[in-house]
């Protein structure tokens, strides 16, 4: 893998830095939204590379006591495959810690990504 840092935090973050992502979503939020939606979240980790490009960012809402959800762990496609979503969403579970419950939701092709992070399938209702 390529040298990446991981940061928590949004400082320096422009929309132009989100662009790339939502890759097969039906309707992405546009690059400002993004941002957004990035700087908006409780707990954010976002990974760059050595020359600072933005390849990934995964975001949670908590209380920080009993609830956590996690609603984005986006790789830019071509960086997918290099283990850089499973560090952020690594990352992110040991900051959440504390919460009884860590919550996700996603499609069924990835499911066994956080099947290997110690994710349990369990049935839902939307």
């Amino acid at each position: 893998m390529d040298a990446v840092v991981f940061s928590a935090g949004t400082d320096g973050l422009r929309s132009d830095d989100l662009l790339g992502f939502f890759v097969g979503w039906p309707n992405p939020p546009s690059p400002d939204e993004r941002l957004e939606i990035v700087r908006s979240a409780d707990e954010v980790v976002v990974c760059t590379t050595a020359d600072g490009l933005v390849v990934g960012f995964a975001t949670a809402i908590t209380d920080r006591r009993f609830a956590a959800y996690i609603p984005l762990v986006e790789v830019l496609p071509g960086h997918q495959g290099r283990g850089i979503g499973g560090q952020m969403v690594t990352a992110l579970l040991e900051r959440l810690r504390s919460c009884y419950m860590i919550d996700l939701v996603c499609d069924d092709d990835v499911v066994p990504f956080y099947e290997r992070l110690g994710g349990t399938r369990l049935n839902a209702v939307a």
